[in-house]
């Protein structure tokens, strides 16, 4: 747990020599982020994302690429689908280099397609949760501006519920056969509507269908729009830890060197590494969406898993591989652990298994190897920093920390005073490097109150610098909550909490959950004593993505604050804890 000396760094951040020397420099330094990409990195000299994707595409044509629901693509199937759909997007619409397409995919073969098709027709991608509720869509396609939405059939009643109140004007429509062949392509079509009835009734006049769009531009040309190195990619969605989601700006340098920041640590971590990758993590991920890059860059192969929350249909489809790599995270590698079949499976060919997106327990660490025989490697990120900051060296893996920064990356642990605190004291971690994001979309004072003058981006995690450049997270960001891997952002809680309509006011806190990680943890002050925790899941239910409702509800007679009337939450978790 963090010392009271970490919990005064952020009261201690506005009076910090960072927020007062080098003044002048800081929308200078801010602005030079995610323009360039190291020399050191890149001896291809790759200028943008689509070099590199043609690059890959022609090297390792014949290699398969994508494995999605038993359709493999090559990579030179990929090449040639993703310039249908550029050629689709310059030809039969009117967007232009610079808009924003969102995607709205599970992982499905089609992901890869849209994405690097938008990219070669010059537009930036918007990544989407599949799991958003119309409310969360309408905000993140406002924001962004968005004026093209790739969608899976599933989800296309939400965005029928509020595309009226954003700019789209191109609505692409896809189910989890299109591009099957003829007879599995009808028979999953089928399964997911009418068995599964996993696809409601919707109406969205002038949807156009992919597969139509793709079939019907096939080998035709495109024109190459060139792209530089400090051009917008993508717009990746955070919160931080307070708030509405906000954009991360991730440029082509951003996302090139974080890709190349990691394939320089794992290539050589054996010659077979990448040649069939269990990829169940989602792709509009910004952890998943890097790996994937990075075993590109190998000519490796990504086995995508579309629902991971069905283990059996999880293990079922390792079992068909002999995999060498496994993408987690620690509540997946529990629940596979526990699951007989999936200690059943011959692990021989296992050569690496990386963890992200949340903290690794050493528990869930030291069952995996037992299960498995292969040590966990775990590294550590944030959406901001595309997202790699640091990761265990595969030669020298040390259990407990999240590694050593990875290469052209500078970290600084800022002490209360501002200034870097000495090796072994806890800081504030701090990361400055071509990964960095170049600010969030639309909004300077986010920006500018993320960043220190000198150009370092402020991460909200309380971090130890150990021997040998070792960092160990000791406590994270005050009030996030992290639910299997994916952040929960109180206030956003609390708002909809709050809108019910017997609800005085609430707080939430995340508690720590065996299965996930945590859950979170409403404590509401209500005007109904008759009102039920249940009430107030299902009012959730209906506003928020499943696992940010709330899963424990306590209802108590007032919220302790403090002096100015601002809510205790860390008051909160510690009650928790002793009540525990």
């Amino acid at each position: 747990m963090a010392t009271p000396d970490c919990l005064a760094i952020k009261a201690a951040r506005q009076n910090s020599p960072h927020n007062n020397k080098h003044m002048g420099m800081n929308m200078i330094r801010m602005n030079d982020n995610g323009q360039h990409i190291p020399p050191s990195l890149n001896p291809e000299g790759y200028e943008a994302i689509t070099d590199f994707f043609a690059d890959v595409c022609q090297r390792y044509a014949e290699r398969p690429a994508f494995t999605s629901l038993g359709r493999t693509l090559s990579y030179a199937e990929l090449d040639r689908l993703s310039a249908a759909f550029a050629a689709y997007l310059q030809q039969e619409t009117d967007l232009v280099p610079g808009d924003r397409i969102a995607v709205q995919l599970p992982n499905l073969i089609q992901y890869p397609v849209v994405l690097f098709g938008a990219l070669r027709a010059g537009l930036v991608v918007v990544n989407t949760n599949p799991l958003y509720t119309p409310s969360e869509m309408e905000h993140q396609f406002r924001d962004s501006g968005a004026k093209a939405l790739v969608i899976h059939k599933s989800m296309a009643h939400n965005a029928e519920k509020i595309l009226a109140k954003t700019d789209i004007q191109n609505v692409f429509v896809t189910q989890v056969g299109d591009l099957h062949g003829f007879v599995k392509r009808h028979l999953l079509n089928a399964a997911v509507k009418y068995i599964k009835k996993m696809e409601p009734k919707y109406s969205l006049p002038g949807a156009i269908s992919l597969r139509t769009a793709l079939l019907s531009h096939i080998d035709k040309p495109y024109e190459k729009v060139e792209r530089k190195p400090g051009d917008l990619a993508v717009l990746q969605y955070t919160g931080g830890t307070t708030g509405v989601s906000k954009g991360a700006m991730l440029t082509h340098a951003n996302l090139l060197s974080n890709m190349l920041q990691g394939h320089v640590i794992i290539r050589d971590v054996a010659s077979d590494w990448a040649a069939n990758v269990i990829a169940p993590l989602p792709l509009y991920h910004i952890y998943a969406f890097t790996v994937a890059q990075i075993i590109m860059a190998s000519g490796g192969h990504s086995i995508l898993i579309p629902n991971p929350r069905d283990l059996p249909g999880l293990v079922k489809e390792i079992g068909n591989w002999p995999f060498t790599t496994f993408l987690g995270l620690n509540t997946l590698f529990v629940a596979l652990c526990n699951n007989e079949d999936f200690r059943a499976l011959d692990f021989s060919k296992l050569r690496m298994t990386l963890s992200g997106g949340m903290a690794l327990t050493h528990a869930a660490g030291e069952q995996w190897r037992k299960v498995t025989g292969c040590t966990v490697i775990e590294a550590y990120g944030l959406t901001e920093t595309s997202p790699a900051v640091s990761i265990n060296p595969p030669e020298a893996i040390r259990c407990g920390t999240i590694g050593r920064p990875v290469p052209e990356t500078e970290v600084f642990i800022m002490g209360g005073d501002g200034e870097a605190v000495p090796e072994g004291m806890p800081g504030e971690l701090c990361v400055r490097g071509p990964q960095v994001m170049a600010g969030y979309w639309h909004n300077e004072s986010a920006t500018r109150a993320s960043f220190t003058d000198d150009g370092y981006l402020i991460t909200g995690d309380i971090a130890v610098m150990e021997e040998g450049g070792y960092l160990r997270i000791v406590d994270r960001a005050k009030d996030l909550i992290i639910v299997s891997g994916f952040n929960v952002y109180p206030n956003e809680v609390e708002d909809i909490v709050t809108e019910h309509p017997d609800i005085v006011e609430c707080a939430a806190i995340g508690v720590p959950d065996p299965v996930s990680g945590e859950v979170v943890k409403v404590f509401a002050v209500t005007r109904d004593d008759q009102l039920s925790e249940q009430a107030i899941r299902d009012w959730c239910r209906e506003r928020l993505t499943a696992y940010k409702v709330p899963k424990v509800i306590e209802f108590v007679p007032e919220l302790p604050k403090s002096n100015v009337g601002k809510i205790l939450r860390r008051m909160l978790k510690t009650n928790h804890q002793d009540v525990a």
